[in-house]
């Protein structure tokens, strides 16, 4: 497995890395020992990680393991925490990591005299795990739907016409609708 300078490296485009983005390659590097995952991209569909927030994490996921919301192996579960859940599909076990605020406080009291973001940067990049991140044994139920490779066969909606894949559609009135159509959508049409 890479270290954590080579990621670094990769995630500084053309500056340095940003303290969310360290933090997120350390506690994907943390799961991935936990699980003790050595090559993720060469094992693909065996991790799945369902991340809670959108911001900086899921970037750090796919650039360490290799998952994607493009193969199904990347799933967004916004809860708005720095939190996420690395599922070993084929050994059927989960970890939850989230960061722990504590961890911010330290960073502030080590380096005082810097400016916030790199009082932060500069501490995740040294504390220790158990400083920086919770960790909990969890279980999570994937559906088959929700696994990578799964296949189904598209239905239509038969209000709005659209194809709905991978058993998204929901049955009303003996009518197959799309989650949209069926009042859930995250979306109003004017």
């Amino acid at each position: 497995m890479k270290d954590l300078q080579y990621y670094l490296n990769a995630a500084a485009k053309d500056r340095p890395a940003r303290p969310g983005i360290i933090l997120a390659i350390r506690m994907c590097l943390l799961a991935l020992k936990r699980l003790e995952l050595d090559d993720p991209p060469g094992q693909k569909r065996r991790l799945v990680v369902i991340v809670e927030t959108d911001r900086c994490l899921p970037d750090a996921v796919q650039l360490v393991t290799g998952c994607r919301v493009g193969n199904r192996t990347l799933k967004v579960q916004d809860t708005g925490k720095m939190a996420a859940v690395f599922v070993d599909v084929q050994k059927d076990r989960a970890l939850r990591l989230a960061a722990k605020e504590s961890a911010n406080r330290k960073a502030i009291e080590l380096s005082p005299s810097l400016e916030r973001d790199d009082a932060l940067s500069r501490a995740y990049g040294l504390l220790a795990d158990h400083e920086l991140f919770r960790e909990q044994w969890v279980r999570v139920g994937l559906a088959p739907e929700d696994l990578p490779g799964y296949h189904s066969p598209r239905v239509i909606c038969s209000r709005c016409g659209e194809g709905i894949a991978f058993r998204r559609e929901i049955q009303n009135e003996g009518r197959i609708l799309c989650r949209t159509c069926a009042g859930g959508g995250y979306y109003e049409l004017l």
